[in-house]
């Protein structure tokens, strides 16, 4: 079997010696006397997972534990990861006076093809199956919070509302710039004008767009750092997991000083 070995993109030592504290601790904690792997090698395992998107059978071979182990660690990871993602009430502490950006995105999955409710995951703007994220980033495009996963046919505005994410703009006296996916929830979400059927804008809402979309642009940037993590793009999991996966994510982005690297 031929066998090689390559650097993991975007990453560096802080962020491994991150996670490897995080097991550590988890198994002094739990009493965990022994592991095939220890908490270096199992941090590198997961991270190699989550951002080159090597399969479980790939990792088995790589750091000679079976899938069924590397499953395990891989859980077990994701979950104290997700853990220390910030909360929509920890992300909007002290972001008064300052630009907050919401918008969605879809993260592609055909692992719900064949079920019965395959049509709640059917995107019909992106022409497949989906689940749909919400997030928060700052006016940089360093990203503040990411929610769960809904079924990809699940309007933006509803998702945000289901979330809460409107409820909690108010409570913090926020206003939230967004794209026209969020129209109907004027004055917390700042979205931009939309023409009519037979009725172009005039001069002054079209230079108001502009400005609106070069404020929310920063926003496209956090969710494009997101998707650099190949496991979103090569969803293997359960639907149910991906919003668990991407918490994870952001955890790993706000875990050190060090920024993570789009390649």
């Amino acid at each position: 079997m031929l066998t090689y070995r390559a650097p993991v993109p975007g990453l560096s030592t802080p962020h491994l010696e991150f996670l490897t504290g995080l097991l550590a601790e988890h198994r002094r904690q739990s009493g965990c006397r022994w592991r095939k792997l220890s908490p270096a090698r199992q941090a590198l395992l997961v991270l190699v997972h989550l951002r080159c998107g090597d399969s479980l059978a790939q990792l088995a071979v790589s750091f000679e534990v079976s899938p069924a182990t590397c499953y395990r660690y891989v859980g077990e990871a994701v979950a104290l990861l997700a853990a220390r993602a910030p909360s929509l009430e920890e992300a909007l502490a002290g972001r008064r006076g300052k630009v907050t950006i919401l918008d969605g995105t879809i993260i592609t999955t055909f692992r719900v093809r064949w079920t019965s409710a395959h049509k709640l995951w059917w995107v019909h703007r992106k022409r497949t199956y989906g689940v749909n994220l919400q997030a928060l980033a700052g006016e940089t495009g360093n990203l503040l919070w990411i929610s769960d996963g809904l079924p990809g046919s699940t309007h933006d505005l509803t998702a945000a509302r289901r979330h809460g994410v409107v409820d909690a703009a108010v409570r913090h006296g926020l206003q939230f710039w967004a794209d026209r996916g969020y129209q109907g929830e004027a004055p917390t979400l700042i979205t931009p004008v939309r023409a009519g059927k037979d009725k172009p804008l005039i001069p002054a809402a079209t230079a108001y767009n502009r400005r609106h979309a070069a404020v929310r642009a920063p926003g496209e940037r956090g969710f494009a750092t997101l998707k650099c993590w190949q496991i979103l793009t090569r969803v293997r999991c359960t639907v149910s997991k991906i919003g668990v996966i991407a918490r994870a994510i952001l955890a790993l982005h706000h875990a050190t000083s060090t920024p993570i690297r789009m390649k």
